[in-house]
């Protein structure tokens, strides 16, 4: 019945379009790289600023629109921030040059900056017990099947011409208008001091499951981010000899696996309970990295991408859903922005230091450092994670 009636709900909707658009600044673009390339007569370690220009400003930006949106209200934030993401990004396709099309890409990243964490944040804002973990796992799936298509259908839009793709950020205003007209979330009435709110903040913050919870998804996207996404693509040209469709094939198989386990979520977590979807997600991730060691053939290395996804779709929804769970709606934006911030820093450094371990001993021990995290993640999970926590308040 929860499942079902969640969906008559119009939010659950707008949540949805806020995910596809927090997704499509990188997914979208990355295909038409080789002609950017060859458009600027540029090398391809600049082509790599046009990600770096974009992800760079939520780095610094997503706690202050967190604390913007606990003070003055969600679509304060969010629908300045849509209709950003929107401009910048369809400017880009007039772009006379390279820096010019850099300096639009930081603007449509400053318009970014609060997407991947006010998504999660109207899901605690709106929904609460079975229903919210529910709609979690929807999300998670939504997000999935973005990250699949993404590559695609930008891929086609750039056989008419790299700049085409560009057209897509153009879909945030009308979900920028519906956001307007059709959102409607409780906002909050945050009338404290500054030195009060930051005090519960802080305290919302500072709890043994909550630090654990922040280090296992930092960890996570270690993996993600430097095993998987780095190294993957790598160890199936030299090993197989696979060409770029191939290898966007299979990567696409690792996000359905995630979409369909993700959906899961509320039948998995009255299945097994939250810490154990977390140590089972760790297991696997250790299981996959250790495949991905010996996978010298298509059904070995299918194998281990479907292993992969069952793991980062039990996993990643339930981080979300413990940990929105924290925060009364006050401090909500706030907590889940830091959140955003680790994340992003899984993004950053886990290519350094999984290229470490790829620098010391090649292929093969990026995806042993990369079971050495899933270990060190379980560990983490077995001594600081307390799903009985307090939570929801």
């Amino acid at each position: 019945m929860v499942e079902k009636s969640v969906f008559h709900n119009k939010n659950l909707y707008i949540i949805f379009g806020v995910t596809l658009i927090a997704m499509m600044g990188v997914a979208s673009i990355t295909p038409a790289f080789p002609d950017i390339i060859r458009y600027f007569a540029i090398s391809p370690q600049q082509v790599g600023w046009l990600i770096v220009a974009f992800t760079l400003p939520g780095i610094f930006l997503t706690p202050f629109t967190g604390i913007l949106a606990d003070r003055y209200g969600r679509k304060l934030v969010l629908v300045p921030s849509l209709f950003l993401f929107g401009l910048a990004g369809f400017a880009c396709m007039f772009a006379p040059g390279f820096y010019t099309l850099l300096a639009l890409r930081f603007l449509q990243g400053v318009g970014a900056s609060s997407l991947s964490s006010m998504n999660i944040t109207l899901v605690g804002d709106l929904f609460s017990g079975k229903t919210r973990t529910a709609v979690m796992g929807y999300n998670a799936s939504v997000l999935s099947i973005a990250t699949a298509t993404y590559p695609a259908v930008g891929g086609l839009i750039a056989l008419f011409g790299w700049q085409y793709i560009f057209a897509l950020p153009i879909l945030a205003l009308p979900l920028g208008l519906w956001v307007i007209r059709g959102l409607t979330n409780p906002e909050p009435k945050n009338k404290a001091g500054l030195r009060s709110y930051f005090g519960k903040v802080w305290r919302t913050i500072n709890q043994r499951t909550v630090w654990g919870l922040l280090a296992v998804n930092f960890i996570l996207f270690l993996i993600l981010y430097g095993s998987y996404l780095t190294y993957f693509p790598l160890m199936m040209e030299t090993r197989l000899g696979a060409d770029s469709s191939r290898i966007g094939l299979m990567m696409s198989l690792m996000s359905v696996v995630t979409a369909i386990i993700s959906s899961q979520l509320l039948r998995l977590n009255r299945l097994l309970g939250q810490k154990r979807q977390l140590l089972i997600g760790s297991v696997f991730y250790l299981a996959a990295t250790l495949l991905m060691v010996r996978a010298h053939s298509y059904p070995l290395l299918a194998t281990a991408v479907i292993v992969f996804g069952f793991a980062h779709g039990i996993t990643i929804p339930s981080i979300q859903n413990m940990l929105v769970g924290f925060a009364a709606i006050n401090e909500r934006a706030a907590f889940m922005s830091l959140n955003s911030m680790v994340l992003r820093g899984g993004q950053t450094f886990g290519p350094l230091l999984i290229g470490v371990f790829y620098t010391m001993g090649g292929l093969a021990a990026t995806f042993y450092a990369g079971a050495l995290l899933a270990l060190l993640m379980m560990l983490v999970i077995l001594v600081a994670v307390h799903p009985a926590a307090k939570t929801g308040h």
